[in-house]
């Protein structure tokens, strides 16, 4: 797994949005509007993942779906910024659709 100097991150939109990402160290990370950079989306996750928390905790289990990388996104109407374990960040690169 490629280290990265940002935090990984699961952000939440009003949308119902459910995200991965990175942010930088020391961003602020109350605004409503954020930049994600190697981003994905979850569309789906399964019981045992345990929610959203849980895709911060250990990140998406086997049976959750999980787009592509995408070199950046933008993220509008942000409703939760949750700081993921290295553990998840690594479930979530390992395969993006388990």
């Amino acid at each position: 797994m490629k280290k990265h100097v940002e935090v990984p991150v699961v952000v939440t939109t009003e949308y119902k949005g459910v995200f991965f990402g990175f942010l930088p160290k020391g961003g602020d990370f109350t605004q409503t509007t954020l930049r994600l950079t190697q981003a994905q989306m979850c569309v789906y996750w399964t019981s045992q993942t345990h929610g959203v928390l849980g895709l911060a905790s250990s990140g998406p289990e086997s049976g959750s779906r999980v787009g592509p990388t995408v070199p950046a996104i933008t993220l509008q109407k942000i409703t939760s910024v949750i700081e993921a374990t290295q553990d998840a960040a690594e479930a979530w690169q390992k395969s993006p659709w388990l």
